[in-house]
């Protein structure tokens, strides 16, 4: 794929951005046949880092989707089992919401998904790129030329790739999107979040809590230590600049504050680290040779454990649209591939980025008749188990089929058995 004298490189794809939806999608693309260049900065390894302070909750579609990419086994040691998931309004509220509990076992499941430090979920997929990607470089994009045939990418190293599909994985401040000319909608919340760890006297037993506030949530999620969890902790932009501000013992008195004694006595807080909470979202999909991916295309509160699980599966069905064109002889980057991608994508992101909006907002308001609704929503779920799993399943899965490589192991097997008509 390059040629050592002139520094070029020519793929079917470039994705630019080594985060974890990028590398996945990229590892995803050269699963199913295509010739891939992986462009971005590798990750710092684990022992040269800062002390890592966001994890990444990985739902079972995101889970069976590392599988296929064999990834998974070296992840199952730094994975925490999400079994319950247990939402509970903290507020002040005279229309406080009923205490609500998700079970695993209520779908047959023995966990939602897993919890994983996002350094470790980097690095291993990182590791797994260069094992089996013949073009991984380390460095980033100068310039992207698009014209009707082609995309030409200019690296910080000199190399120049030469390519028909860009996927942009790049982030917020994607440099992939600029070149294609996508403009983007943006959402502003007076509000940030802090990341954290902190260990408690209580095990957690497989639970992630939320304890829904006014103005934000406080979000405790299970690492593989039993007695310590993983924080997001959403507030008014003023109160994680006090947090921010306190010492570690001031910041873990504040915790308890907030928790009680859901865990225990709460000590012993980690790295913090704040980022303001805000929604991105790209007005086109897809446009001008580049498909977009992740937070490149879609930026959502941390709420739900939505946005980096929307990421994959973005990265899994730009696979499927890409196989399907080069299994037919098609340009990968033509106008009839990238409308593919945008309509697999476009329900499930709609869904989830309205949903997520909508329930941050209400935590923002103080108005009875949200609280009110919001409170007879809850009491619902709590008093009807078939609404319960329905929105558990909802939860877990898009509104659309899943991407071939997301779907579990069992079932690709059961298709590849099945009889094809016409055969």
């Amino acid at each position: 794929m390059t040629d050592l004298k002139t520094g070029e490189l020519h793929s079917d794809v470039a994705v630019v951005g080594a985060g974890p939806a990028g590398i996945a999608a990229a590892l995803a693309l050269a699963h199913l046949g295509a010739k891939v260049a992986l462009v971005g900065p590798a990750p710092a390894k684990i022992a040269d880092a800062r002390p890592e302070t966001r994890t990444a909750a990985l739902l079972t579609s995101s889970v069976d989707f590392l599988k296929r990419l064999d990834v998974w086994d070296s992840l199952v040691p730094h994975a925490a089992s999400l079994k319950v998931v247990r939402i509970v309004d903290a507020s002040r509220s005279l229309l406080r919401s009923p205490d609500i509990t998700f079970r695993a076992s209520e779908l047959g499941l023995e966990a939602f998904g897993y919890n994983i430090a996002n350094t470790v979920l980097v690095e291993t997929l990182y590791e797994r790129a260069r094992e089996v990607l013949p073009s991984v470089l380390p460095t980033t994009v100068n310039e992207i030329t698009l014209n009707q045939s082609e995309a030409q990418l200019e690296l910080g190293d000199g190399t120049h790739i030469f390519t028909r599909l860009v996927a942009g994985a790049d982030g917020r401040k994607s440099v992939c999107r600029t070149a294609a000319g996508i403009g983007i909608d943006t959402h502003l919340y007076d509000q940030g979040a802090i990341a954290t760890s902190f260990r408690h006297t209580l095990p957690h037993e497989g639970t992630s809590t939320e304890l829904h506030r006014e103005l934000g949530s406080v979000t405790s999620v299970p690492t593989p230590d039993a007695f310590t969890s993983s924080l997001i902790w959403v507030a008014s932009m003023a109160e994680i600049e006090e947090l921010i501000a306190c010492n570690d013992s001031d910041f873990a008195a504040q915790l308890q504050s907030r928790l009680g004694d859901v865990l225990g006595n709460v000590s012993d807080v980690g790295a913090r680290a704040n980022f303001p909470v805000g929604g991105l979202s790209a007005k086109q999909l897809a446009h001008n040779r580049t498909a977009l991916v992740g937070e490149a295309a879609h930026i959502m509160p941390p709420i739900g454990a939505q946005g980096l699980n929307l990421g994959l599966r973005d990265a899994a069905a730009l696979a499927d649209c890409v196989a399907a064109a080069l299994g037919r002889g098609h340009d990968p980057g033509c106008q009839a591939v990238l409308n593919a991608y945008v309509r697999a994508r476009k329900l499930d992101i709609l869904s989830r980025t309205v949903g997520v909006d909508l329930l941050n907002r209400s935590l923002l308001t103080n108005l009875p008749p949200v609280q009110a609704a919001r409170g007879l929503v809850l009491a619902g779920l709590n008093a009807l188990p078939p609404l319960r799993r329905m929105v558990m399943r909802v939860g877990l899965a898009p509104p659309a089929a899943l991407p071939s490589l997301m779907r579990p192991m069992a079932e690709q097997a059961n298709l590849a058995q099945a009889p094809h008509l016409g055969a």
